[in-house]
């Protein structure tokens, strides 16, 4: 049986060389980043990116809609329960 301690990070010894190591990685991912980003995204065309933009207005008129309605009608519940004490 081996009791022999293990240095730190799977047998590798630390020399100094992390801020490389960290430099190395973040360059890595913005290159791979980029890539992805030009390469292999699928970007709406214009006409969809239109079409999504007025999905979302209408969404939005549609929900504020609602809520101004609720708010109307929790308005008039409550002046009617305050009028019935008051």
């Amino acid at each position: 049986m081996n009791l022999q301690a293990r240095p730190p990070s799977g047998g590798r010894r630390y020399n100094g060389g992390l801020k490389k190591s960290v430099d190395m990685s973040l360059k890595s991912y913005i290159s791979e980043s980029y890539n992805e980003l030009v390469h292999k995204v699928t970007w709406p065309t214009w006409s969809e990116l239109q079409n999504s933009a007025v999905v979302v207005m209408v969404a939005t008129v549609i929900i504020a809609l609602v809520v101004a309605l609720m708010d109307l009608v929790f308005e008039r519940l409550m002046n009617f329960l305050y009028g019935l004490f008051y």
